[in-house]
């Protein structure tokens, strides 16, 4: 049981690291070595890269500057119009080139249009025309976008040339490579990424922690999986979602006790409000001896709030609980609700022996029959029930 999808922990985390990244002045500032250029904050002060130091060329300084003032108006397709002009054209320098694909980039991205972005960003680095500030965030923007598209591998060998070549410990850049570990199912390898980031913040998101977890999860690293739920379920013990995933962690470490536990008290103060909360609570009961009557009250009391649907699973669970808690009565109607929902004959020959066994012969017979027609591993077993007299 996991907390979420791994494709919806890591589309969480590109979303909220997408987005405009491109900071332009005006190329006849940048030229002349205007205040605001003068002035930029150096985003990556440990960067490895000597910067280029290239300003706009004098042939194509005024298709430049027409460029950042199309793109700073928020005209994307223009944008791009301008840039293609630029990228093909033989007098452009360095500079010139790698600042029209970013932009290019940019409102590629605003289009929706990835495939393009990640071209035109692939077209910036491969230039090396910009300023570290704009070439790092070029790269940055490549590894989310690649990251975004499931392309897993290219994504994060674009994203370790980037945490190398800028020696950044943003816990930001840390928490994306460890949500893209997790990704690729490299639990080990994101743990520490992960947990240097966690620790590097006074006051880390949950949803770091959450993921921090999940890889310990994973990991069969139970007892630092549940440190983690216990700490986050204690900083919010009115967040539903973090009693769940604590419940989830005891359950992976096999404590169903306390797993139960902490859903039980979410039920009690009303708080089990959808169908996988209560199947959750059904489902942890169920792996647990001796507590087959939990299970049915469980399913009973979430079928009655209309929570849980009448489907094949939640009929089993219940012809079973029946079973082993010597109600069989109520096991043959809900094995009789359950046989025509499964894919196959099987609950219907399962249904077949327990009439066969209560001396219901003629319905015995007419299961096994509906289990044959189904289709069932042993045809045998049903024609023994059929043919018995």
């Amino acid at each position: 049981m996991k907390f979420r999808s791994k494709h919806a922990v890591l589309s969480i985390f590109v979303a909220a690291a997408l987005g405009g990244v491109v900071a332009v002045d005006d190329a006849s500032a940048q030229s002349r070595g205007g205040k605001k250029s003068q002035k930029a904050e150096q985003l990556f002060p440990q960067a490895s890269r000597q910067e280029p130091g290239l300003k706009p060329s004098t042939r194509l300084g005024k298709k430049l500057q027409k460029l950042i003032d199309v793109y700073n108006k928020d005209d994307n397709a223009q944008t791009r119009v301008l840039a293609d002009e630029i990228l093909a054209s033989a007098d452009g320098n360095a500079y010139d080139k790698s600042l029209s694909a970013q932009l290019a980039a940019q409102a590629s991205y605003n289009l929706d249009d990835n495939a393009a972005a990640k071209a035109y960003l692939q077209q910036a680095l491969e230039n090396n025309g910009l300023e570290n500030n704009n070439h790092y965030q070029a790269m940055l923007m490549l590894a989310q976008l690649q990251l975004a598209d499931d392309e897993i591998e290219p994504g994060l060998a674009t994203l370790d040339r980037y945490l190398s070549e800028t020696g950044s410990t943003k816990p930001e850049d840390l928490v994306l490579k460890g949500q893209a570990l997790y990704q690729a199912d490299r639990f080990q390898e994101a743990i520490p990424v992960l947990k240097q980031a966690v620790e590097a913040t006074p006051e880390p998101k949950d949803t770091w922690i959450q993921l921090l977890m999940a890889c310990y999860a994973e990991a069969n690293q139970h007892a630092e999986a549940i440190a983690l739920a216990e700490r986050l379920a204690a900083k919010n013990p009115a967040d539903k979602k973090a009693q769940t995933n604590l419940a989830t962690v005891y359950a992976q470490a096999d404590q169903m006790d306390k797993a139960a536990a902490v859903l039980e008290k979410l039920r009690a103060a009303g708080q089990l409000t959808e169908e996988r909360e209560y199947r959750q609570l059904y489902i942890t009961y169920a792996n647990m001896d001796g507590r087959e009557k939990d299970v049915i009250a469980v399913i009973n009391e979430g079928m009655q709030k209309g929570l849980l649907k009448s489907d094949y699973q939640t009929h089993l669970a219940l012809a079973q609980s029946y079973y082993y808690s010597d109600q069989i009565p109520q096991a043959i109607e809900q094995w009789q609700k359950a046989a025509p929902m499964s894919k196959d004959g099987e609950t219907y020959l399962n249904l077949a022996r327990v009439l066969w066994q209560e001396g219901r012969m003629p319905e015995a017979k007419q299961a096994a029959q509906q289990a044959l027609a189904k289709g069932i591993r042993k045809p045998e077993d049903a024609r023994k029930i059929i043919n018995m007299k």
